[in-house]
């Protein structure tokens, strides 16, 4: 049963997602947001808000579940270093022949070095208050942390290029007609209906991580590192597989960069000030693993090539992770 209930928390966070997303995305049009914005900042919130509403649902919830909160904010970032940079990579490896860039990867630079440029710092603050317990720290490390993601939204906005081409965005679900652009009503009434789901699914979600970890005797913070962003960051980040194998790098990087960003600083903000914030060394290695991935994009997608090499270092930062939080007591 418990199984059944997991399944049909991901179904709704997933569904929600797609739903909220689309809409976003929609938003942006209509607000003539550059592809710079959508891509690396209304996308990427957007897809970032199912395992941002976890950490929030489960404080709420209390109890055993605050490790499931800590366990979904430091997870994404390390999910979105790892994992899903892998994908880009492995996604440019595998469609070379129909790419016009082969196997190299031309995302747009300037986008690339402002967010990672942003996540890395950002995220080992992060990860380093957790060591520190200071709650006057904390809460200073939060409000600064909220402040560097404003500039950095405002940074993005402005310099965000030209306005995303109708042609890339899904027709909004909510919109029968399939009118262009789409009523404002039904954009609102979706991102209404999708962040219900998303909601509804995270409290699900929460109550049987704590379930599932007591039955097997484990950490929820460890389960919640791994289940909680593969259930809600990998899903829609197939979306740049999508966009590498169509040719649009910016986009598919973007969608990944963006998302760093912003979950190295809101999310871990929240934790600062409404948990203990107090990592185990499940938490540190999640983290470090994280850096290390971002730190490999960094330097692999500024020469435009990522190759085997990059696609084998990131399967070995997941799995390394992977295998210390098995064999870890």
């Amino acid at each position: 049963m418990t199984g059944l209930l997991l399944a049909a928390a991901f179904a709704l966070i997933i569904g929600g997602a797609i739903l909220f997303t689309n809409a976003i995305e929609w938003s942006g049009k209509r607000l003539d947001l550059g592809e710079g914005a959508v891509g690396s900042l209304l996308a990427a919130v957007g897809t970032a808000l199912p395992e941002s509403l976890i950490p929030v649902v489960a404080v709420l919830s209390g109890g055993e579940s605050e490790q499931v909160a800590i366990g979904a904010i430091v997870g994404a970032p390390f999910m979105l270093g790892t994992v899903a940079m892998l994908l880009v990579g492995a996604s440019a490896l595998a469609f070379r022949r129909r790419r016009s860039s082969g196997s190299e990867v031309t995302a747009d630079d300037r986008s690339l070095r402002r967010d990672l440029g942003f996540f890395l710092p950002c995220f080992a603050i992060g990860i380093g208050l957790g060591l520190i317990d200071s709650t006057p720290l904390h809460i200073a490390g939060a409000v600064g942390l909220l402040i560097a993601y404003g500039a950095y939204a405002r940074r993005t906005v402005r310099h965000s290029g030209e306005t995303a081409d109708v042609d890339e965005l899904k027709p909004l679900t909510f919109d029968p007609s399939k009118e262009d652009p789409p009523r404002n009503i039904a954009i609102v009434a979706q991102l209404v209906v999708g962040l219900v789901m998303i909601v509804g699914g995270a409290e699900l979600f929460v109550e049987e991580v704590v379930t599932v970890a007591e039955a097997l005797g484990i950490s929820a913070l460890v389960l919640s590192l791994v289940l909680a962003p593969l259930a809600t960051e990998l899903p829609e980040k197939l979306n740049s597989v999508l966009w590498m194998r169509r040719d649009k790098d910016t986009l598919a990087v973007g969608n990944i960069t963006g998302a760093m960003a912003f979950q190295s600083t809101v999310p871990i903000a929240f934790g600062l000030v409404v948990t203990d914030w107090d990592l185990d060394r499940f938490a540190v290695a999640a983290g470090v693993a994280g850096l290390a991935g971002g730190a490999l994009a960094l330097w692999r997608l500024r020469e435009d090539r990522l190759g085997i090499p990059a696609v084998a270092a990131w399967s070995a930062l997941f799995a390394g992770f992977v295998a210390f939080a098995a064999l870890g007591p």
